[in-house]
């Protein structure tokens, strides 16, 4: 499995709406998980499961798009869509993991 994690801050006055519009994906794409800072308010962090490479670099390059349905939450963060990080992640290769 692969992972795309995507990092990003969301202004204070915005997490009401923020949690609203998130809720709603969370439902309609079951691959995806949010989590939020514990350290630092406003952190969030999106992990999506993927079971190729090419599937994340897919979600990476969507979701980082401006024609993404989650490109409306930009207005949200901080400097804007810039200011979105994502990266693909693999399971760490010569180290055992159970299922």
């Amino acid at each position: 499995m692969y992972i795309c994690f995507v990092e990003y801050r969301i202004e204070e006055e915005h997490l009401e709406k923020y949690r609203e519009c998130m809720d709603s994906y969370t439902r309609q794409f079951k691959q995806l998980h949010i989590y939020e800072g514990t350290d630092q308010a406003g952190l969030f962090v999106e992990l999506w499961q993927a079971d190729s490479e090419e599937e994340a670099q897919r979600i990476k390059e969507e979701r980082l798009s401006a024609r993404s349905s989650l490109a409306n939450m930009t207005q949200w963060v901080p400097g804007g869509a810039k200011k979105l990080h994502a990266w693909v992640f693999q399971p760490m290769r010569g180290v055992h993991a159970e299922d």
